[in-house]
């Protein structure tokens, strides 16, 4: 694989301009050569800031450049699915940010969609190319804990802000859809399959309008069956991140999970000794190394050797169906089946 994939942005969203263009550009096997905006004069900017060639004031026109092979979409929410769609009709390859719909039922239109245009689309989970991420599937493979019996995790931030995107419930904000659903693909990811049922509680924001009370903190307990997953997470929280493995012989604990630095080593901790002092954990460190890069490598290679993305449309569909229920056991007060 020595060509290089050719990317195009849909906005100029802080996600894009501050984090993901910056890595791809380091990318062995990327490069964005587009950037689109609907203020034409904000796309240059961000192009001329960037090193961007081209600068387009429509993401229709960014859609018909033959010099694009695909396209990262790093709009609000409520965009994901029908600009992710415009894309792959248009011939382009898609890497959707997370969660890639509102919904599990408008995810699946991107199903007929995919196969009828023959692009690869996949979720930008950026964690599953990530190498501490990668370990922890080696390990939990290798029964290093034994049997996996419980994920926890948790997850969050403050913003108060009612402007931003996040706090507006008709874009897809809240706590559950923008930082809990790490969590969910974390625990499906652990236990390899989706939870039979969930039950969750919520507390929307008081003092937003009754149309816009976002989910600030959302708490849920997933049952997988033999194990069970359990989180916290909220965006009116002390900044804060950590996900813990617990097996029948062991545990690991990955210390920043989601937001791993990219300018200084990450750490995972292994503890088979069952210690409670902690004479008995083993830490592991990986390299530093850019998790937006290696996401950017990683769809490049599924692009060139055919392959899956590491997060297929498949499993963004089953990511979004935990969601669904999630929010459905909240409003109901009872357990939940997620839609197979």
């Amino acid at each position: 694989m020595s060509k290089k994939l050719r990317w195009g942005i849909l906005s100029t969203a802080n996600i894009g301009l501050k984090k993901v263009i910056p890595a791809m550009q380091r990318g062995e096997h990327t490069e964005v050569t587009a950037i689109a905006s609907r203020d034409l004069e904000r796309a240059r900017r961000a192009a001329s800031a960037l090193n961007i060639p081209r600068a387009y004031g429509s993401y229709e026109e960014l859609l018909a450049d033959p010099e694009v092979d695909a396209v990262y979409n790093p709009l609000p929410n409520h965009l994901h699915v029908p600009w992710t769609a415009r894309a792959a009709e248009a011939g382009k390859h898609v890497l959707c940010e997370k969660p890639i719909a509102m919904n599990a039922a408008e995810a699946k239109t991107l199903l007929a969609v995919r196969d009828r245009s023959g692009v690869k689309i996949g979720e930008a989970f950026m964690i599953r190319s990530y190498p501490q991420w990668l370990r922890l599937r080696e390990l939990l493979d290798r029964g290093r804990v034994g049997e996996l019996r419980a994920v926890t995790g948790a997850f969050g931030y403050f913003n108060v802000d009612p402007a931003n995107i996040r706090n507006h419930t008709e874009m897809g904000g809240g706590a559950l859809m923008d930082i809990g659903c790490y969590l969910v693909h974390a625990s499906r990811f652990a236990f390899g399959r989706q939870p039979v049922r969930v039950v969750a509680t919520i507390d929307r924001d008081p003092a937003m309008r009754p149309a816009m009370r976002i989910d600030r903190l959302t708490s849920g307990l997933m049952d997988f069956g033999a194990g069970q997953a359990v989180f916290t997470c909220g965006t009116q929280l002390i900044p804060y991140q950590r996900v813990h493995f617990l097996g029948t012989r062991g545990r690991i604990e990955i210390e920043i999970p989601f937001n791993a630095p990219p300018d200084r080593p990450t750490r995972i901790v292994v503890d088979s000794s069952g210690n409670l002092t902690g004479n008995g954990i083993i830490s592991e460190t990986f390299p530093i190394a850019d998790q937006y890069t290696m996401q950017g490598e990683a769809f490049a290679k599924a692009v060139w050797e055919d392959s899956e993305p590491p997060v297929s449309l498949e499993d963004a569909i089953g990511n979004m169906a935990v969601i669904d229920a999630l929010f459905q056991s909240a409003s109901s007060n009872q357990w939940v089946s997620p839609e197979a």
